[in-house]
């Protein structure tokens, strides 16, 4: 791969901005972990913040192996396209859908922003010959799998509890979930700390291997890069992204702690698979799909199905829209870099 000539202060730049998508993410997702424990009332939502950021950041100690970065840092786009511009495009396309579905309190996912934002860029730069397509339709087809996995995962979850507590009375179970709870969000923040902080360690890595400052070879990128982006992950969680955290807990169906507990187990497991597999999944689809699973393993009126088609269509336009910005934020990139 040809190394490309970026000045120094123009490759911190982008690192930095980089980060601030890390942030924004784990600002914007982290009604994705905590909501339903705080909608349930297990935990108050400052001390349900901080046990996801801890999670986040300890997912650095338990994801070893950096597949998901792999996946976005050189199977999405040809290397031999990256550089300034394109990271600047991508980045900068993530960042405004961020911001706007933040803003419209509207759970879609940062991590096909980021996708979306590199393939528009890409595209803008060398066209659609710039792009991975295996790596892309893996994305893609996990853009309906994920959902579809949370959702089997949570109604599994919550026929298995309602068969094995079936004798026990509400006031018993409502005891026990909420005490089991706090276990099942911990690990859902913990997958999702190890699937979304490899996007941007892998964003990085690009770009640092455009630069010449990592070798194309190498089996992961310095260190300094993968602590920076799950501590940037973990502040963005501890903000919270509190907009969000409403839709997600009780807009699409009402939740108590056992379904809470069913739906993040259900979550946690989707996200543990796909980042074994280094697939590059959204926790946004993951948990929006388990907690629809679980309101209707109970019944199918449980779900308010008018508010899950919004977030679809949420979904649907997320690629596209952050492409369209990237692109011309590639062209702006162009002149102004």
């Amino acid at each position: 791969m040809h190394t490309v000539q970026i000045s120094l202060h123009i490759l911190v730049l982008l690192i930095v901005l980089a980060l601030l998508f890390d942030f924004m993410n784990g600002f914007h997702d982290a009604a994705n972990a905590i909501a339903t424990v705080v909608s349930t009332g297990v935990l108050r939502p400052q001390t349900a913040v901080a046990m996801a950021a801890f999670f986040n950041l300890a997912a650095v100690f338990v994801f070893h192996q950096l597949h998901v970065a792999a996946s976005v840092g050189k199977g999405t786009i040809e290397p031999a396209v990256v550089d300034h511009y394109v990271v600047f495009g991508a980045l900068i396309g993530a960042i405004f859908w961020n911001l706007v579905t933040w803003y419209y309190g509207i759970p879609s996912s940062s991590s096909h922003a980021l996708i979306g934002g590199l393939v528009g860029s890409a595209v803008a730069k060398a066209g659609t010959g710039a792009l991975i397509s295996s790596g892309l339709l893996k994305t893609i087809l996990f853009i309906v799998l994920s959902p579809l996995l949370g959702l089997l995962f949570g109604s599994i979850m919550m026929l298995m509890v309602s068969w094995i507590f079936f004798r026990s009375t509400p006031r018993k179970i409502d005891g026990w979930f909420r005490r089991l709870q706090l276990l099942s969000a911990s690990m859902y923040s913990l997958g999702h700390g190890g699937n979304d902080a490899q996007k941007t360690i892998g964003v990085i890595w690009m770009l640092l291997i455009a630069a010449g400052y990592s070798s194309a070879g190498a089996e992961a990128p310095p260190m300094w890069v993968i602590i920076s982006c799950y501590c940037a992950i973990s502040l963005g969680t501890l903000f919270g992204g509190w907009r969000i955290v409403k839709t997600m807990g009780q807009k699409i169906t009402k939740l108590k702690p056992v379904g809470g507990f069913c739906a993040e187990t259900g979550g946690a497991i989707t996200l543990f698979i796909a980042t074994a597999l280094g697939i590059p999944v959204s926790t946004t689809h993951t948990i929006t799909g388990a907690i629809v699973g679980v309101g209707a393993s109970q019944k199918m009126s449980a779900v308010r199905w008018g508010v899950a088609g919004n977030i679809v269509w949420a979904w649907i336009f997320t690629i596209p829209a952050s492409a369209f910005v990237a692109a011309i934020a590639w062209w702006v990139g162009v002149r102004i870099l």
